[in-house]
């Protein structure tokens, strides 16, 4: 019998006849095992009877769960992203690594300095004696002002009459000193003004001293706080080895790390795991509560550990444990290369699903790379646009550089027409319409996108509705733009169809965390059910009409 409140034992009867993986979930991609979601069925369960954090978890937090093994005992750890009600500590869960709301830690009493400083920055921005000096010097310029363009006018009017007395003969002396008099008036009114706006301005300047010297003492403070913090997440491996978070990520591009890193689900419950002596066994996380305002969650739906954040973190921690490899990294078996149109100029491949169009950072086969093969003789084609990896359909090459500029020119002025065939996870109630959602890369969480109307570029898409099923839709979109995950980001998104692509693993609902029950569980699809059908254009050098079709697999 294990004594420990944070272990949850799986009852015999619901994990009879489950065979145990024999390796650990990959966990930037993967399909869910029955035990994991057996588990995140207990932690949602657990959940919806806590109602006195309703509110909290109705706003969107990501859960996760670890299956364990301690002997011949099976069971689960859970754990929340960041805090929740406030705290790090709750009987049902696993700890936080380093618990930063210990009240007589570090961080509280930083935090405190900190908070001292940025209210005496806020008070002397907002003091009394400084709002008035600076409604002083807006008196003062457009006083200045003011006085300046009257004496102008003077100026003027009295260069006229000079004029006049030019012609008429009168004595030249005169009227050349009076000139020279308005104009010594006109810098003498000038700098009286600059020297008064410029002694009110002195006392602005020696507030801002102070504003800077505060700013950089909290900039400091906060420096090295983040940095004792980061020193004191030391993060166990299965070999039982340890690093600090500085010492993981010093050989990262970033090389430091993220603010909120080792606070997440998934670094808890190993952390938790290894120092308890139990034995990883799989792994899920899985959202509650409402999406984000930017990016996609589903409640309920699990989803892949974040890169930016926990990729470093959990690649060190899984030192020592078997882990299934990558997925996407298989080997597609797509080597026979489909092509659909060539001309002198132009050459187009129907593109399979599950092969990159172009080299990444997978270590897989592309199918630009495999043009290369193809084309050993010669220079092969360029690839002028991309498709998804999960994304089948027409893909365009040109033969030569200077078709190449030409096509890309097309594509960026809207002169190709794209259409595209998709089935969504959902009903999708208007027949057709257009969704116009912003995109911008979510660099916490790559290669997800996100909705942004500061920061995204624009992203247009026509649909039209094809038929509708019980559960799922037809529909035929027509991009307008080219942005990286447009139709799958629009099509998920509440503010457009609200319907993500069916086996969309990114932005969809493939898996629920809610039950297990074969009738509620979604299937794990094989496929994103996206396909590039067609595109159309006029041929860049004969001027021809031309369209490119590939029949749709599904």
């Amino acid at each position: 019998m294990i004594n420990d409140s944070k272990f949850h034992r799986f009852e015999d009867n619901e994990i009879k006849g489950i065979k145990l993986p024999e390796l650990f979930t990959y966990p930037f991609h993967y399909e869910p095992h029955i035990l994991s979601r057996i588990a995140a069925k207990h932690l949602n369960d657990y959940l919806s009877s806590r109602h006195d954090w309703h509110d909290e978890l109705k706003q969107g937090k990501m859960m996760g769960v670890l299956v364990v093994q301690h002997r011949n005992t099976i069971g689960f750890l859970a754990a929340f992203s960041g805090i929740l009600a406030h705290s790090n500590n709750h009987s049902y869960f696993v700890p936080a690594v380093y618990d930063l709301l210990l009240p007589d830690g570090f961080f509280i009493a930083e935090e405190k300095n900190i908070s001292a400083i940025n209210l005496l920055i806020d008070n002397e921005l907002q003091s009394q004696h400084r709002q008035e000096i600076i409604n002083n010097i807006t008196i003062a310029k457009t006083s200045a002002q003011k006085e300046i363009e009257n004496y102008r006018k003077i100026m003027k009017a009295s260069k006229i009459k000079r004029d006049e007395a030019r012609l008429n003969g009168l004595e030249q002396a005169s009227l050349i000193a009076e000139s020279q008099f308005q104009k010594a008036e006109l810098k003498r009114i000038k700098t009286r003004w600059k020297q008064s706006i410029e002694e009110l301005q002195k006392h602005i300047d020696q507030s801002d001293i102070k504003i800077s010297q505060w700013k950089e003492e909290r900039r400091k403070r906060s420096a090295t706080l983040q940095e004792r913090i980061f020193r004191n997440f030391v993060m166990l491996n299965a070999k039982g080895q340890k690093q600090d978070l500085c010492e993981i990520f010093a050989s990262t591009p970033q090389k430091f790390p993220p603010a909120g890193a080792g606070e997440c689900a998934a670094p808890k419950l190993l952390q938790y795991a290894y120092s308890h002596g139990y034995k990883p066994i799989v792994m899920a996380e899985f959202w509650v509560g409402e999406s984000p305002k930017d990016e996609i969650r589903r409640h309920g739906c699990f989803y892949p550990s974040c890169v930016a954040k926990c990729k470093p973190i959990l690649e060190w921690m899984l030192q020592g444990v078997d882990v299934e490899a990558n997925p996407l990294e298989s080997t597609s078996g797509h080597n026979n290369i489909d092509i659909i149109y060539e001309d002198n100029w132009i050459l187009a491949v129907n593109k399979p699903d599950g092969i990159l169009s172009v080299p990444g950072k997978l270590s897989v086969d592309s199918l630009q790379e495999q043009m290369v093969r193809l084309f050993p003789s010669s220079t092969p084609p360029i690839i002028v646009h991309r498709l998804d990896m999960a994304t089948s359909g027409v893909l365009l090459f040109a033969k030569s550089q200077n078709v190449y500029k030409l096509l890309q020119s097309m594509f960026k002025n809207q002169q190709i027409k794209k259409h595209y065939i998709a089935i969504l996870d959902g009903i999708t109630t208007p027949d057709k319409g257009i969704i116009n959602l912003p995109l911008t890369p979510n660099i916490n969480d790559r290669p997800r996108q996100m909705v942004s109307h500061t920061h995204g570029k624009c992203a247009i898409t026509r649909y039209e509705v094809i038929k509708r099923t019980q559960n799922t839709t037809r529909i035929n979109f027509y991009p307008e733009t080219g942005r990286t995950h447009q139709l799958r980001v629009h099509a998920s998104h509440p503010l457009g169809l609200n319907s993500p692509i069916l086996g969309d693993n990114l932005y969809g609902n493939n898996f629920t965390a809610t039950s297990t029950d074969s009738v509620t569980t979604k299937i794990p699809y094989k496929r994103l059910y996206l396909h590039a059908y067609s595109i159309e254009f006029i041929h860049p050098i004969t001027q021809q009409y031309i369209s490119i079709t590939a029949p749709c697999p599904f």
